[in-house]
């Protein structure tokens, strides 16, 4: 028996070695960590957080379009910065329908030119990217958290697969479950990352059909709070294309928790965000980020912008650093 004992627990033992050295390898693997410029260009990280931090004093709002430019550009290809490209033929990801709404790509040129004086050639526009998001929500009093970099940059934007890769704010629960496995994330992932909602505008043109056609017979989606549907109805005429709504009333220019309250209250502003509530296991996690305190809810997300920030990513020789954001090098 004793001998029988000892064979399982070596056994379990080698188990966890083993679970323990393939994420050690898959980590290398990436070639990403945190401090990658620490030698090659020690300023980067400051440099990037001072164009951000000027923008954003002159326009908060920045601060969500910045967040989902990262997220964009991840879902589509990896986070390789094939969302910052501008094609002569407009068939680039930026003029993808889910992304005519993402403003700041200035700061993102700024950022990249600075470093370019310091440092020329050394780092990627996808990890600018990434470090952008990260220091926007800072600004907003949101959470921060140590951002891996290494990253290079793709040469390839495509419009027609932003369309096909995005999740979209009519999903419902499985589309989206399913949409981020696919990117290696699960349900906690959706349900913390959706949790960025707690920023920014949505528009007219996304939620007209909740409003006023949900199943095709002048009716409005049963799962929105009707006191909230009588409320966006007069902000939202079935022909407005452009009103912007705030995805947070009241809050929409800080970092918080909130949204995991108007969720479970039935006004998430999108289907997606009330689809949050059709599964059992993402209606626990939003549940339970709604009881915890605020830094659960940040903590969490940093873990879950990390993950999201290894999707796809170029390392070693692969890509290039770009000298423009804007396109490849000649």
């Amino acid at each position: 028996m004793a001998a029988l004992k000892m064979t399982i627990s070596c056994f379990v033992f080698l188990q966890v070695l083993s679970c323990l050295l393939s994420s050690f390898a898959l980590s290398k693997a990436l070639g990403l960590k945190v401090g990658f410029y620490d030698m090659s260009c020690p300023k980067a990280e400051l440099i990037v957080k001072k164009s951000v931090f000027e923008a954003m004093k002159k326009d908060l709002t920045l601060g969500a379009p910045l967040l989902r430019m990262f997220f964009h550009d991840c879902f589509v290809r990896g986070c390789e910065g094939s969302v910052l490209l501008d094609l002569k033929n407009k068939k680039d990801e930026k003029n993808a329908i889910p992304n005519l709404f993402l403003r700041g790509f200035e700061i993102i040129d700024d950022a990249k030119a600075a470093l370019e004086k310091e440092c020329p050639g050394i780092v990627s526009c996808s990890d600018v990217l990434a470090l952008v998001a990260r220091d926007a929500m800072v600004v907003l009093n949101g959470p921060s958290w140590e951002v891996e970099t290494g990253r290079r940059d793709g040469l390839v934007s495509n419009i027609s697969e932003a369309l096909s890769n995005l999740p979209s704010p009519f999903n419902n629960i499985s589309s989206l479950i399913t949409q981020f496995h696919s990117k290696g994330l699960n349900k906690k992932d959706l349900v913390v990352l959706s949790g960025g909602h707690t920023i920014g505008n949505g528009h007219c043109p996304q939620i007209t059909n909740r409003l006023y056609n949900f199943t095709g017979k002048g009716d409005s989606d049963p799962n929105l709070d009707t006191g909230y549907a009588t409320s966006l109805r007069k902000i939202c005429k079935p022909t407005d294309t452009t009103t912007a709504l705030e995805m947070d009333p009241g809050s929409f220019k800080t970092f918080d928790e909130s949204y995991f309250k108007l969720v479970s209250k039935r006004r998430g502003l999108f289907q997606s965000d009330a689809a949050l509530l059709d599964n059992q296991e993402t209606k626990s996690y939003l549940l339970n980020q709604m009881k915890s305190d605020r830094s659960t809810f940040f903590k969490d997300f940093g873990v879950s912008m990390v993950k999201m920030g290894r999707i796809g990513v170029l390392t070693g020789k692969a890509g290039q650093i770009r000298k423009n954001c804007r396109m490849v090098n000649k």
